[in-house]
């Protein structure tokens, strides 16, 4: 368990310190979308065999309604995703100097930018679910690209809207150090919402397929 713990720890905060370092240099969205992609891509190749990779409690949250994780297992995953977004974020604001947090879009509402963030997220859930946990693409070797590539999808599509945060670790580990905790009431309902709606449907897309653990 130690093992599938500290790769959830590090692969969670690898991915917070390069959106924190990316988002405050401020490249343009889709080169940033990318390197955001790419570091979770990377990272899901590092940790996949280990723990799974799920840098990301929403995701943990889909692969419990799935079947894939028991609950008991999960709560240290949630813990240590949030430990490791926090160090992230604290580590990519001493690199820059300065902090970030997701954000939505000037003049966005509430509805539209918790729309957003619960489609994506429920993208990202669905995307996980069947190339990492189906019986049918089992031993395939493109289930990173194809997570990463989720991400950056979103970062390009919704990030002017929502931010595109789709994570609840990323969510509390930026905004607890930039110390913008009212976003957190988006970021956090509309993230596992996409995530719990993804398990029901990945369900409905596999009738009768085992559980994964």
């Amino acid at each position: 368990m130690l093992a599938k713990l500290l790769t959830e720890f590090l692969g969670t905060m690898f991915l917070v310190l390069t959106i924190s370092l990316v988002v405050s240099q401020s490249p343009g969205a889709a080169i940033g979308g990318l390197a955001i992609g790419l570091a979770l891509m990377v990272c899901i190749y590092m940790g996949g065999a280990i723990s799974g990779a799920h840098y990301n409690p929403a995701v943990t949250l889909a692969a419990i309604i799935r079947g894939a994780i028991s609950p008991v297992a999960a709560v240290p995953y949630m813990i240590v995703q949030i430990v490791g977004a926090l160090v992230g974020a604290y580590v990519g604001s001493l690199l820059v100097g300065k902090t970030i947090s997701p954000t939505p879009g000037t003049d966005v509402s509430y509805g539209m930018a918790f729309l957003a963030e619960l489609l994506f997220t429920f993208l990202l859930a669905l995307v996980v679910l069947n190339v990492a946990t189906s019986k049918k693409t089992s031993g395939n070797g493109y289930f990173g690209v194809a997570i990463g590539m989720v991400v950056t999808v979103a970062a390009v599509a919704i990030g002017p809207i929502s931010g595109a945060c789709l994570n609840p670790a990323v969510a509390i580990g930026l905004c607890s150090i930039a110390g913008k905790f009212d976003q957190l009431g988006l970021y956090l309902p509309a993230t596992f919402a996409g995530a719990a709606l993804a398990a029901v449907v990945f369900k409905l897309q596999h009738p009768g397929e085992p559980a994964a653990q």
